[in-house]
């Protein structure tokens, strides 16, 4: 269930506070209370210290004010207030999609009030697990050229690039692979990228992951991403920095994803669009059937201001190597993509947009993966599910010591 307020750290309750003096935050209400008295509560601490309760997944939902959401924190955006939707690329397709209550928290029947949005509280626990409070919420310093995995990180991706893109669009197969110790994740993700493989990648992400050192947990999360200079200063996960908008009430970015697929059993996949606003060229981010989730602003980024030159879509992992071996960090469903659907793990549905705000089919979809004796990717195409790949593995084996 959803609250506002338990112990937390010392600038998340400066923050806090001031939130609650100006009377913003508001507490989360059941969909069995009253709506009209629900969205005209007073925020009032000790009657919320009795309502508090913990989502399946343990986290705490905050409902804060739109206009008081850690974006508006930004140089660039202090004093501006959330934009009106933009026009959708043509030829989507918004029939067949996954529906809003794909979390945990949304299960007991939670959510947030109109002009607000929901946040993931931060935890003293959360920030304890990074190794230091200037790394925290960020990936780690490092390149992203495919051909290369000598930080630990290694992937199994379909890639396009050699021409302009203004947006991505892909079906995500969603699992719980296996994640060996704390320092290693297994994520599942859409890239949207634009300059040079050094100090000047622009990247937008988008998918889901399963980080024991970001959230305490194994559940896989729904997440964002963003870097202006190739993950140094600039960016973060989710919303644990200035610079992505969120508009949207229903969806907290970072919380867990329910229900997941299962090995031969049921199939479950969310879909993802990401793409350039034509008129004032922020990055909007598209959930399920028509789910506006919010927007990377267009001054965010250098590059990214006028185009992405590659778009990606697959895996990664990092290897830490625990005892000299190759980690069993799972990718996707554990499983090689040689086994198909209900085994293997797939992205389908893999889409551009174009310079005139059309979706079209990948041009030339080429796919890499940089071990594949641990983490391999087989890619297609068919009339129902267009461009699509399965990819994946359970990284160490008698082939990948």
């Amino acid at each position: 269930m959803v609250s506002c307020c338990c112990k937390i750290p010392i600038f998340v309750f400066v923050f806090l506070l001031l939130l609650v003096i100006s009377s913003s935050i508001c507490a989360a209400h059941s969909s069995e209370a009253g709506n009209s008295q629900a969205n005209n509560q007073t925020f009032r601490p000790e009657e919320e210290l009795k309502k508090l309760k913990l989502s399946p997944d343990g986290d705490i939902i905050d409902c804060v004010l739109l206009r008081h959401q850690p974006a508006f924190d930004h140089p660039k955006l202090k004093g501006k207030k959330p934009l009106d939707p933009p026009e959708r690329p043509s030829g989507h397709n918004r029939k067949g999609m996954a529906a809003e209550d794909f979390q945990m928290w949304m299960m007991s029947g939670e959510s947030c009030p109109e002009g607000t949005i929901p946040i993931r509280r931060t935890t003293e626990e959360d920030m304890l697990r990074a190794s230091s409070v200037a790394s925290f919420g960020k990936k780690p310093t490092r390149l992203v050229r495919r051909d290369s995995s000598s930080d630990g990180h290694e992937h199994a991706v379909g890639y396009v690039s050699g021409d302009e893109y203004y947006g991505a669009k892909a079906n995500i197969n969603v699992w719980a692979p296996r994640v060996s110790n704390q320092y290693e994740f297994s994520l599942s993700q859409l890239w949207v990228i634009s300059g040079s493989f050094g100090d000047d990648l622009n990247t937008i992400e988008a998918g889901w992951q399963v980080s024991p050192e970001l959230y305490g947990d194994y559940y896989p999360r729904f997440f964002t991403y963003w870097t202006s200079d190739a993950y140094q200063a600039t960016g973060c996960y989710n919303l644990l920095c200035s610079g992505f908008v969120q508009t949207n009430n229903r969806i907290a970015i970072g919380a867990a994803i329910s229900p997941t697929s299962s090995y031969g059993g049921g199939q479950f996949d969310i879909s993802l669009l990401v793409w350039k606003d034509p008129k004032h060229g922020n990055w909007w981010l598209e959930f399920g059937s028509g789910i506006l989730v919010g927007y990377w602003p267009s001054i965010l980024f250098t590059h990214l201001r006028d185009r992405a030159s590659m778009v990606q879509f697959g895996g990664e992992i990092v290897n830490s190597s625990p005892g000299g071996s190759h980690t069993s960090t799972e990718m996707g469903s554990g499983h090689f993509a040689g086994e198909g659907f209900g085994k293997a793990s797939y992205f389908r549905n893999l889409q551009v947009v174009d310079w005139d705000n059309n979706l079209i089919p990948l041009p030339n979809l080429k796919v890499l993966a940089d071990h594949p004796n641990c983490y391999d990717i087989q890619g297609g195409i068919n009339t129902v599910w267009g461009n699509y790949f399965y990819y994946g593995g359970p990284g160490r084996n008698v082939n990948c010591p």
